[in-house]
């Protein structure tokens, strides 16, 4: 049994629960939603864990040439102005682009779950009521991955080890916006 046939039959667990098909169709994409979003988090701490020092250094690069900058801009030398600017907006992109780089950790599993999800219910339509339209797989999906973000983001400072990654952060942020 290959990779993909065991993930095919521990996820299609989810949608025998009750014994209900469209009840368990819903509860089942949310328990899916929800493992997408707990695995995307997951990688996000795994990600800033390692990058973790690779992220000070272009923050502390960043804090000091904003120094730089305004130590010249109060010298009114407007060419080493000029360059610790242009360094700092280097810095900036480089730093901004890493912690996107981070924040996009989150997204990966749901297409994962999605391709699954296509092998698993596609040409399945849910009707809109009083409409005429139906939607499909990926429009549910989207609705529960919503709510599961939002239900995890509401209980995950209560699991311990996202607890302690929300507190390493915090203090990352709060070092981060001294320097």
């Amino acid at each position: 049994m290959g990779l993909w046939e065991l993930v095919d039959q521990v996820l299609i667990m989810f949608y025998k629960i009750s014994g209900h098909p469209v009840f368990d169709y819903f509860l089942g994409t949310f328990l899916v939603a929800l493992l997408a979003v707990v695995i995307g988090e997951f990688t996000i701490s795994i990600v800033f864990l390692v990058n973790k020092n690779h992220l000070d250094r272009l923050n502390t690069r960043l804090a000091d040439l904003q120094q730089l900058s305004l130590a010249a801009l109060k010298l009114g030398d407007k060419k080493s102005y000029d360059a610790c600017n242009k360094e700092a907006n280097d810095a900036f992109g480089r730093a901004f682009f890493n912690m996107f780089g981070l924040s996009a950790a989150a997204l990966w599993p749901a297409f994962f779950a999605l391709a699954w999800m296509q092998q698993r219910f596609a040409g399945i339509g849910f009707p809109i009521p009083f409409t005429g339209l139906a939607v499909n797989y990926v429009f549910t999906f989207l609705i529960c991955y919503i709510l599961a973000r939002m239900f995890f983001g509401r209980v995950k400072n209560r699991l311990p080890y996202f607890r302690g990654i929300h507190r390493m952060l915090m203090a990352y942020e709060e070092n981060s916006s001294k320097s």
